[in-house]
């Protein structure tokens, strides 16, 4: 294997609370900073050490972070809000000084950490086009071989004349994104900024970064796009609170994320989960249970029926009260919905009373991964009656059905496998 292009060895960051970095601070904070240096440099060497956490004015954004990053690699950084992931870019591109720790960089970097950086609101689109290109490292003439490329790119070819303080923020970024992307460097650093803009130009930014990383460029990709990463990734660096908590292969990495960020309901969890919703007038839950045999589970054998059962009582009679699930894969993207009452020829009048409603999701129906199943109850068209994230609960299926049983040793494809009949007939003709 080639010498790593980036080597991050022991990369700690602190930061005090209502204290500015060094290059922004007043005469006066200065001053008092040089009469309480000796003490708090001392107290700080001392938390540096330890890592201590007790101290309402000290935030660690990075604690003792290693990686090594290969040439070529498409590196995903992927975490909670406040992990770390942007403080580790601003770090390695040097807009932020490490408290401790090691980086080296083996080649030209170029990033794209923010919307509109290097962008002057005065001046108009094609005059960032070279003042951003500048600041980012190309030469003019370098700018001016990829002009026609990066307006293209950007698709603001009609405002190329517009200062870009009138801009929206989708604008900002499809011309930031087009000069960062046209570059040459061999390092480049992309922050979550694909999250402005819409759903066709972020897909059309996440196949330029598949060309660059195609191209044998090294990338490090902030996001919580999950897709985004296991698109584009070859590896990936879970962060929390600072720590490295994984790094290695992009599929474990972003499972043993979603398992974080993902409430995990089952069994008395469930029941503690029903218990702690507001009171309500109309409805309320009385259980949620998952079942095969009649015996709860919460690792599926893909052989057998899955029973989704709701428990709840209606306490006013109410139209268009009805119970549903989504049917997700780890990542939340929707396989299927299914309702309670879809087979109904006109909306329901529900009467006062408990009820029990019970969906079955058939047997050799279900992959040998992990789902997440989110039930909802809601009057149709006028509200529903728990968070908007839904009650989660996941469940993990392993692989017992008659599916692929003659070629155990072929994965099965797709998120869901169910088992459809065949009719083969040998033909005399």
């Amino acid at each position: 294997m080639s010498a790593p292009i980036i080597q991050v060895k022991g990369l700690s960051k602190q930061y005090h609370i209502g204290i500015r970095e060094k290059a922004n601070r007043t005469f006066r904070e200065a001053l008092t900073d040089a009469f309480t240096a000796p003490v708090r440099n001392l107290r700080n060497l001392r938390r540096l050490t330890r890592f201590e956490d007790d101290s309402p004015d000290i935030i660690w954004a990075l604690r003792d972070v290693s990686f090594d990053v290969h040439p070529g690699e498409v590196v995903g950084i992927i975490g909670r809000n406040g992990a770390g992931k942007s403080t580790l870019l601003k770090v390695l591109t040097r807009i932020t000084e490490p408290t401790s720790g090691e980086i080296k960089l083996y080649g030209r970097v170029a990033s794209l950490l923010e919307v509109g950086t290097g962008f002057h609101p005065e001046l108009t689109g094609r005059e960032n086009i070279y003042l951003n290109g500048t600041i980012l490292g190309m030469r003019k003439h370098e700018i001016d071989r990829k002009f026609d490329e990066i307006v293209d790119f950007s698709e603001i070819e009609k405002f190329l004349d517009t200062p870009v303080k009138r801009y929206s923020s989708g604008m900002y970024v499809r011309l930031a994104f087009a000069v960062a992307a046209h570059l040459e460097p061999e390092i480049l650093l992309v922050d979550e900024v694909l999250a402005v803009g819409d759903a066709a130009f972020q897909r059309k930014c996440i196949g330029k970064m598949g060309d660059v990383a195609r191209e044998g460029r090294t990338v490090l990709f902030v996001s919580h796009n999950m897709h985004a990463i296991k698109n584009l990734c070859t590896k990936s660096v879970l962060l929390d609170q600072g720590l490295v908590t994984y790094s290695g292969p992009v599929a474990e990495a972003v499972e043993k994320y979603l398992q974080n960020v993902s409430p995990d309901l089952s069994g008395d969890t469930v029941a503690q989960f029903i218990r702690s919703l507001p009171k309500d007038n109309v409805f309320r839950y009385c259980g949620i249970s998952l079942t095969q045999d009649d015996v709860p589970v919460h690792q599926v054998d893909n052989s057998k029926p899955l029973h989704i059962t709701v428990d709840y009582e209606v306490m006013q009679k109410t139209r268009g009260l009805r119970i549903y699930f989504d049917l997700c894969d780890i990542e939340g993207t929707l396989l299927f919905r299914s309702f309670n009452d879809e087979n109904e020829d006109s909306i329901p009048l529900v009467e006062p009373g408990r009820y029990r409603s019970t969906a079955i999701i058939p047997g050799d129906f279900l992959s040998p991964i992990t789902y997440q199943i989110i039930v909802r109850a809601t009057i149709f068209n006028v509200r529903t009656f728990e968070p908007k994230a839904g009650i989660i609960l996941k469940i993990g299926v392993e692989r017992l059905g008659r599916a692929n049983k003659a070629y155990f040793s072929e994965p099965l494809r797709g998120k869901i496998s169910p088992s459809i009949d065949w009719v083969t007939t040998r033909r005399n003709d």
